[in-house]
């Protein structure tokens, strides 16, 4: 099988591992920047061209899409679907992941538990908006923010003010959630392959951080999860139509809570947190599919579906 990665950086961690499985397990392994792909979009035969060639022959991609380019790389993953190739994620679930307010509607629409939220642009009235979300302390989301950019802990009604109207300054749209005060700083990512949780890390932030990211300082260890808090990785994961996510649960007082779900989760926090082979599962997760010929996320055939 010849598989593409789509990544701008194949010397990147995930990329290598990924890389590194594929090859294992015998398959053919090509890296294409997203941003140096260039579409023909015609009627009946859609191509997709890197560095003057057209590419052929690819049996199935895996999307690294990153955050900044998710515009441009899910439309060059789309093309790629129009040709009959099997995406491990498709471009639908990773554009819905990928818009915070949309998911955050979805899953609840879909009954996963998640933070309470509230949604403005340029509310009329701040103090009722952090009414509405449980008052204070609150968390301030950018809602274009990415590993822990554009976060803030509001732990006052005034300091929660200055924050939104600095924002509002900014013409900004922002989320404000409730403070998961019981978490203690901490997360659960769940690593979703299908419909199991294959592997799951606790990270905690660093001292005096509410922040957990890996990128912001924070540790990974291994944790166990409760049978409910499987159950709503992978719920949260199929409201998106992923059939690889990383899902960001609270440990909350009324149970676990969604704060994201991934689509391009990374690897090496996981696997070094676990010990486990995740690139290899992922690998496998598109073995199995291709034979059946069907993508689970969505039960769509995945050859010829232009």
């Amino acid at each position: 099988m010849k598989i593409a990665v789509l990544s701008r950086n194949p010397k990147l961690y995930s990329t290598r591992r990924l890389i590194e499985a594929a090859k294992a397990r015998g398959h053919e392994v090509v890296v294409l920047d997203v941003l140096r792909c260039y579409m023909n979009v015609t009627a009946n035969r859609p191509e997709v061209h890197y560095n003057g060639h057209e590419i052929t022959g690819i049996d199935a991609v895996i999307p690294r899409i990153g955050a900044s380019v998710t515009f441009y790389g899910t439309a060059v993953l789309r093309q790629f679907e129009m040709m009959g190739t099997f995406p491990l994620n498709e471009s639908v679930a990773i554009s819905r992941s990928r818009d915070k307010l949309r998911s955050l509607q979805l899953m609840s629409r879909k009954g996963v538990d998640m933070p309470v939220t509230g949604f403005a642009h340029k509310p009329g009235d701040t103090k009722d908006l952090l009414k509405m979300v449980g008052g204070t302390p609150v968390v301030i989301k950018l809602l274009e923010g990415t590993q822990g950019i554009g976060v803030v802990l509001a732990e006052t009604p005034k300091a929660a003010e200055s924050v939104v109207e600095a924002f509002m300054g900014l013409k900004a749209n922002i989320l404000i959630q409730e403070f998961i005060k019981e978490a203690g700083g901490a997360d659960i990512r769940c690593f979703v392959v299908g419909d199991k949780v294959v592997a799951a890390m606790k990270r905690q932030g660093a001292e005096g951080e509410f922040r957990s990211n890996l990128h912001r300082g924070g540790s990974a260890t291994l944790t166990k999860l409760t049978a409910k808090e499987r159950a709503t990785a992978i719920k949260a994961a199929k409201t998106m139509g992923l059939n690889v996510a990383g899902v960001d649960l609270l440990r909350s007082a009324r149970g676990p809570v969604v704060m994201e779900v991934n689509s391009s989760p990374g690897l090496e926090g996981i696997e070094k947190a676990t010990s486990l082979d995740i690139a290899s599962m992922q690998i496998e997760f598109i073995e199995k599919h291709m034979e059946k010929n069907v993508n689970p996320a969505t039960l769509t055939k995945t050859r010829g579906k232009g």
